[in-house]
């Protein structure tokens, strides 16, 4: 049976790998601090394991988070010079291979739908070839060696060098801004379990005059928006807002459809990703690797579009969900 945490191992040695590079790398000025920030995250999906089994303290990976906080915080972290091709180089092979180059990116979700919906059916001396449960990931996990296997082998590449310096390299240029989404994930896992939903629930039911839907479907719909912007991602303010408004007033109480209110709901969440820095992954980073001049020019552009799609999303379940 193939384990998820396999390839948590994998991407750990990775980092690790990476980080060894970053240390030996003089053209960066901070490359020790940049080398202890992902050394560190390696350590930690591998240590994770023993964690997870309850054979570890979980102790040493919040210090390991507070110390990469610090590090990046205090700029402690940098980038040093690329190992990669010219832009003439890069521009000569892009028309050589053309719409070509698209097929090692496809191969990852190709792979990973064939990995959650046909080989997890499968087994191997009584049991399932995939971990269970975890056919996504492993999915994700072989649909990337693929793709490295699939783009080594079109572009005759045969040092495996060349795409951990490349890969290398992209770190360095997505920084800290790269781990924000899994920070703020945990942060609304958090959230959840401190109870901060129930708290918002108490506040939102005391202000909301009874039985105005409207405002419940406002107050649902701009509290995910808002909650979005502050966590930077949907998923961590989903459970807070629908603990607090979407289940209780609105399913519960003006007798909603669930799956179409809470749908729109995460949709009216979506909305606030488009607005905020803390969805580093949509906003931050791909100024930073196409190197605008304005690192905040996606959300500029994405404002008009995100309030025009909220007031869309309110209109929507209001008329439809409830």
């Amino acid at each position: 049976m193939i384990k998820a945490e396999w390839f948590f191992w994998l991407v750990g040695g990775l980092f690790l790998v990476m980080a060894a590079q970053m240390a030996a790398d003089r053209t960066n000025p901070k490359r020790l601090g940049t080398a202890v920030f992902w050394g560190l995250l390696g350590l930690g999906f591998v240590y994770s394991t023993w964690v997870v089994r309850k054979s570890a303290p979980p102790e040493p990976l919040g210090a390991a988070v507070l110390v990469m906080v610090c590090l990046a915080g205090f700029g402690f972290t940098g980038r040093g010079a690329a190992r990669t091709a010219t832009p003439g180089q890069r521009a000569a092979s892009a028309e050589r291979f053309g719409s070509r180059l698209f097929v090692p990116a496809l191969a990852i979700p190709v792979v990973a739908l064939i990995c959650a919906v046909g080989v997890k059916r499968l087994s191997a001396g009584g049991e399932p070839v995939l971990q269970k449960g975890s056919e996504t990931v492993l999915g994700l996990g072989i649909g990337s060696l693929v793709a490295l296997a699939v783009g080594m082998a079109m572009l005759r590449e045969r040092r495996v060098t060349v795409p951990l310096h490349a890969g290398r390299s992209m770190l360095e240029s997505m920084g800290w801004a790269m781990l924000l989404p899994q920070l703020l994930a945990t942060l609304g896992a958090i959230f959840s379990v401190a109870g901060v939903g129930d708290q918002v629930r108490r506040i939102t039911t005391s202000v909301l005059p009874e039985g105005s839907v409207l405002l419940a479907v406002v107050a649902y719909c701009a509290g995910m928006f808002l909650f979005t912007g502050i966590m930077g991602n949907a998923f961590a303010a989903f459970p807070v807002m629908t603990a607090a408004v979407g289940w209780p007033v609105l399913v519960e109480q003006a007798h909603g459809d669930p799956a179409a209110v809470l749908a729109v709901g995460m949709l009216a969440g979506f909305c606030g990703t488009l607005v905020t820095p803390m969805a580093a992954n949509y906003n931050i980073v791909p100024a930073a690797l196409l190197e605008l001049k304005d690192q905040y020019g996606p959300i500029k552009a994405q404002l008009p579009t995100a309030f025009i799609l909220l007031g869309c999303n309110m209109a929507i379940m209001f008329a439809f969900a409830v």
